[in-house]
């Protein structure tokens, strides 16, 4: 039922209330409104994220909703739900990965997963199946490309992470 609901937010918009849920249940929009949906650019991308065992074990059922675009492995979440949390290399969360993207693409489903990886790890998910990388977020760009600058600026002023605060320093 939730994931009939992420449907009609997504593809069903501005239907809401009691129309929406009659819609969802199969009971025909009337025209003008049926074409009006139908052609609604404002309808979006309907991505479920898969971050758990349970949502793993309901994968199949997920899949069968109509109208996903995709599913998106959660690292973090998934090897958390896993016991094996932030180990990425570990077999039980690539198998798990795997499965994922098998199953989604098996019904012509997207599958992917949110990538801050290496390009080698990344090319191994799309090997497996992946064809939706989230790479990397811009949380982290921020963070590399701010450290990479104040290196930088640091070296071209010869200045060290552990220089003393004087009053002829500089601190950066």
């Amino acid at each position: 039922k939730t994931t009939r609901t992420l449907k009609g937010a997504a593809k069903l918009r501005p239907l809401k209330g009691r129309r929406l849920a009659e819609t969802l249940v199969g009971h025909p929009l009337q025209s003008p409104l049926a074409r009006y949906v139908e052609n609604n650019p404002a309808g979006g991308l309907l991505i479920l994220n898969i971050e758990s065992v349970p949502a793993m074990d309901a994968l199949d059922e997920i899949l069968e909703v109509e109208g996903i675009d995709a599913v998106l492995i959660g690292p973090h979440d998934l090897t958390a739900s896993l016991g094996i949390p932030e180990q990425y290399q570990h077999p039980a969360f690539l198998k798990a990965s795997e499965t994922i993207f098998k199953k989604a693409r098996n019904r012509k489903i997207g599958a992917g997963i949110h990538a801050w990886f290496s390009i080698e790890e990344q090319r191994r998910f799309v090997k497996m199946g992946a064809n939706l990388l989230i790479h990397k977020a811009d949380a982290i760009f921020f963070q590399q490309g701010i450290t990479a600058e104040i290196s930088e600026l640091r070296k071209q002023l010869n200045l060290h992470k552990d220089a003393k605060n004087t009053s002829n320093s500089v601190n950066i």
